[in-house]
């Protein structure tokens, strides 16, 4: 509203050559007072949180805003409303829009435009004979309200909208957060195997000090605004490589480990990851937006993490549960703090005014620890920090939440309604701590193996998953084997762990794609067999937690 800036962590898609014509074409009609701007954008502005500034400028400039939404997002797997295809109206993955913006000099200065919207679905043919039979005239535009501080530009259900506000954001809550690590590289910082890591480094240590021998023979590309030399400076004298080495959350059940060092990894994000290295903590993961076509950013990790962990399609973000005072130096693995005087140091990373009001809510009072009495059962006058985690869990985890509120879920971090009662809040903190053990592998159900591996032979992960060389052959309608070459395979796979979605991804098959070309290792035969397991009591208590009324 022209009152505070956007104070964007991450504004980049504001630098989209897009924005900066429709920003040129502005500054004329401007200069000129009155003029009408016509382009073809991509559609994403429409409802982007980045760009809320951006629309209230526009709204303050012209008139009437006349947008067209063709949609055609093959990134979100846009489908009409009614289920049916639809197409993009060029050969491209990204979603567009047309938009005709009018200024006529005849609105006040304090006045904000109108905006006038159409939602275009349907295949190529179909849109382009309606855009050749219509004009701005004929077409039934819905006029939208201007709502702050979105102003959004396309319809939305603000009745909705009202009760969904009522929660608390996320990241209102964690005081400190922040996107997962990026990489110049992934396949130069992170490998699943930390003997090999290390080995990888010192022989990198040991190479001649030359950019263009570093690039070649570690098999990693020039890219803007890194540089190889700066990382490689700074380990060149390093006795204990190791000390680098971290175990991250690369993606849902798929742990690996990187080479944390500032300059070689790009953008560690340390102020937030330091909090997740080497001592007992745990983070929410979840993402601003999600331009997928599933509703499923939600995730959790006890480890620093890759930015694309919880969601394919944007960047995840983390939320420390617990930060821990600053550490002189950098431990190793092995020098790892969960001792009982670090955890006392430790302070809930959660915003005390919402805090208090879920206390003021429940009737309890809130801990900073798990307060156990003498039979090591919790206290029911008490809640800590790791209940609330689990609470909103439970929450982001309900299909009829995600349905209700989900095209807000899709552009802004998820907002959490204030527990209702005591035996609700404690229902769903049950259900939300069993989803963060099984998505931990940490609970014990894991291990009760749903699926069979029969077959002796090489282990090879050869087979492509395709329409024509299927990865999942069902025996029936629930089950069915994963293929992983043409010997071999996991029986009585149910279907909806093979289908089942976490952040845009299905891990039963993402992480048999990862490893193609790759023997598993028997540990690695038991870790899918726990992802199955996984992903089936996922489903479960899902439903479990939709009969509780949030």
């Amino acid at each position: 509203g022209g009152k505070e800036k956007l104070k964007e962590r991450n504004p980049k898609w504001i630098n989209d050559d897009y924005v900066k014509f429709l920003r040129y074409g502005q500054h004329f009609i401007e200069k000129n007072g009155s003029g009408v701007l016509a382009f073809i954008n991509p559609h994403g502005y429409l409802d982007n949180p980045t760009f809320r500034g951006m629309r209230w400028n526009l709204l303050k400039t012209y008139d009437k805003i006349y947008t067209i939404d063709l949609h055609g997002n093959s990134k979100k797997k846009e489908t009409a409303p009614d289920g049916s295809v639809d197409t993009n109206v060029f050969d491209i993955q990204q979603g567009v829009s047309i938009n005709v913006f009018v200024k006529t000099g005849k609105k006040k200065a304090n006045e904000l435009g109108k905006i006038l919207h159409y939602d275009l679905y349907g295949k190529r043919d179909f849109k382009y004979d309606f855009l050749n039979e219509n004009s701005i005239q004929s077409i039934d535009f819905n006029e939208l309200s201007n709502v702050a501080p979105m102003y959004f530009m396309v319809q939305k259900d603000f009745e909705v909208k009202a009760s969904y506000d009522k929660g608390f954001q996320v990241n209102d809550l964690f005081l400190v957060n922040g996107v997962g690590l990026t990489t110049a590289h992934d396949e130069f910082v992170i490998q699943e195997n930390k003997a090999e890591l290390l080995e990888f480094y010192k022989k990198f240590q040991s190479s001649p000090r030359d950019a263009e021998f570093l690039h070649k023979e570690f098999n990693v590309r020039k890219k803007t605004g890194w540089d190889i030399l700066q990382g490689y400076d700074n380990i060149k004298n390093e006795t204990d490589l190791s000390k680098y080495i971290e175990p991250i959350s690369y993606r849902p059940f798929d742990n690996r480990f990187v080479f944390y060092e500032d300059k070689l990894v790009w953008r560690t994000v340390r102020k937030v990851m330091q909090h997740l290295i080497n001592v007992d903590n745990i983070g929410l993961v979840s993402a601003r937006s999600n331009k997928s076509g599933t509703c499923d950013h939600f995730y959790i990790s006890k480890n620093i993490m890759e930015t694309k962990c919880g969601e394919r399609t944007t960047q995840s973000a983390i939320f420390p549960l617990y930060l821990y005072p600053e550490t002189n130096g950098q431990q190793t693995i092995e020098q790892s703090d969960t001792s009982a005087s670090s955890i006392q140091e430790r302070k809930p990373n959660l915003k005390t005014e919402i805090v208090n009001q879920i206390a003021e809510k429940l009737g309890l009072t809130f801990t900073n620890e798990k307060v156990l009495d003498s039979a090591r059962t919790d206290n029911p006058d008490t809640f800590a920090p790791i209940d609330i985690l689990d609470y909103i869990y439970a929450v982001l985890h309900s299909p009829t939440y995600r349905e209700k509120y989900k095209e807000f879920l899709k552009i802004d971090f998820p907002r959490v309604p204030y527990p209702k009662d005591q035996d609700t809040f404690w229902q769903l903190v049950k259900l939300g701590g069993e989803l963060r053990q099984i998505h931990l592998l940490e609970s014990p159900k894991v291990e009760q193996y749903i699926t069979k591996y029969p077959i002796d032979g090489d282990n090879e992960v050869t087979r492509k998953i395709t329409k024509s060389s299927p990865g999942y052959v069902p025996d029936n309608e629930t089950q069915g084997k994963v293929w992983i070459n043409d010997e071999q395979y996991f029986d009585n796979a149910p279907l909806v762990a093979w289908e089942f979605y976490i952040g845009g991804y299905q891990p039963a098959q993402k992480w048999l794609k990862d490893r193609k070309g790759r023997q598993l290792e028997f540990d690695d035969i038991l870790h899918y067999q726990k992802i199955i397991v996984a992903l089936s009591e996922t489903d479960r208590l899902m439903k479990e937690i939709d009969k509780i009324e949030i």
